[in-house]
């Protein structure tokens, strides 16, 4: 989830305030029960608050209930909190000192809060190695792991395989050759009035872009922390995007709400990324007459064919005063039966690669696609500003598809505006 926020002065505000509190709970210990040897023991006990958003905050309680039975030394109050407020409630509560328990965190905030001193460190006994590898590391910022992975999201590409086969294809593009002839055949001989629908800029067009840029073997970051966002294959990413639009095989802009549900079910746009929610949203618009005419496959391969890792990861705060029921709580969300559970409540893909294994989710075959290519899927740096540089991104992506700006130019427009942001 993207969105952008003033930062300042608050900041350093929300650090000392942070610093102070992993003092405080260094020094004290819980006060409620939770805390102290017997936690240690595993015998937690006490209450703990946990803010969730949106589905998942209205679904949580249901969770919380059953962890209640199975834990009942240990109470659990869940808040449900939107998802359009949910980042200035989470900074308040650390510049004031009144956090919760234990939190769900967007993947791209986690450096941001990290970086407060707010979060306390996973502790040894959740095994991070059970995650996927994309997954876990949208939880480490500066080599700490401060996060756990609760569910993930993917991107494949969607295509309608009736289209396809009118067009002369005889299965989905693997590489990015073969991509851009499926969306002209599909446009030519399929009949469909674009090749392909690819987001030409605005919010949350890094997040469709980015994919190209990792496959043609880039990175955001060198090894020593500099960004890198010049480089030849940041060029390469954007020619290769933009030559979509020049050959008009991509639409060039899209009116604002721009759904495109209803532009794949009545074949207008065949072929799109997204994540495994668009596949209920598919069905639900398409219904029956369009079972058996779409299906979805892993990204193009160029250098490699990674996609983008999303999701939400689960935060305990320095400031709780009862941290053993807190880990506790969020190590049970984490159990691969749980996590199935989770995914058939409101959909979200499960974190840990064991609960694949799990009929609800192997005996799927297009689920079994999102799984697959979380093998190879990545997240932006968890650095603290990377929403206002994804932001810049956005700009600059925008700037290239609509012919205002060269590749070139772009890739340097967004290095240079990225080392002035930094990354730390």
């Amino acid at each position: 989830m993207r969105r952008r926020h003033k930062r300042g002065r608050l900041f350093v505000l929300v650090a000392l305030c942070a610093a102070v509190l992993a003092l405080l709970a260094a020094g004290c210990g819980g006060d409620d029960g939770g805390g102290g040897e017997e936690g240690k023991e595993g015998k937690a006990g006490g209450e703990i608050t946990v803010w969730a958003m949106g589905a998942e905050g209205e679904k949580l309680g249901q969770f919380a209930e059953q962890f209640m039975q199975e834990n009942p030394d240990i109470k659990v109050k869940v808040q449900a909190i939107a998802w359009d407020v949910a980042h200035d409630k989470l900074i308040t509560s650390v510049a004031g000192n009144k956090t919760p328990d234990v939190s769900q965190m967007g993947t791209t905030w986690m450096g941001e809060f990290a970086k407060t001193g707010a979060l306390e460190e996973v502790p040894d006994d959740i095994d991070v190695d059970a995650f996927f590898d994309g997954a876990r590391d949208t939880g480490v910022v500066g080599g700490t792991t401060y996060g756990v992975p609760w569910y993930i999201e993917t991107r494949v590409l969607y295509y309608r395989t009736d289209i396809a086969q009118k067009a002369g294809l005889d299965g989905p593009p693997e590489t990015w050759e073969e991509l851009k002839d499926a969306a002209k055949a599909m446009q030519k001989k399929g009949g469909a009035k674009w090749g392909i629908g690819l987001q030409p800029g605005g919010i949350g067009a890094w997040q469709t872009f980015l994919p190209f840029y990792w496959q043609a073997g880039g990175d955001i970051l060198s090894e020593d922390g500099e960004f890198q966002l010049d480089s030849p294959e940041m060029v390469e990413a954007l020619e290769y995007y933009k030559s979509f639009y020049d050959e008009g095989v991509t639409q060039k802009s899209w009116p604002e709400g721009f759904d495109i549900t209803p532009e794949f079910v009545n074949g207008n746009i065949p072929m799109f990324f997204s994540g495994p929610w668009h596949m209920g949203l598919i069905k639900d618009a398409g219904g029956a007459k369009l079972e058996g005419k779409w299906d979805v496959a892993p990204m193009p391969e160029q250098d490699s064919s990674t996609s983008f890792v999303g999701g939400s990861d689960l935060v305990v705060f320095s400031g709780s005063d009862n941290k053993d029921a807190a880990w506790k709580f969020v190590s049970w969300l984490s159990e691969a039966e749980i996590q199935v559970k989770w995914y058939e409540t409101v959909a979200g893909l499960p974190a840990v690669e064991a609960a694949w294994d799990e009929s609800a989710l192997s005996d799927d075959e297009q689920l079994q696609v999102f799984g697959e290519q979380l093998n190879d899927a990545k997240s932006p740096p968890a650095i603290p500003k990377w929403e206002e540089i994804a932001g810049e991104i956005d700009g600059e992506i925008e700037k290239v598809t609509s012919g205002n700006t060269a590749p070139d130019a772009a890739a340097q427009a967004m290095q240079e505006k990225a080392s002035s942001i930094g990354a730390e």
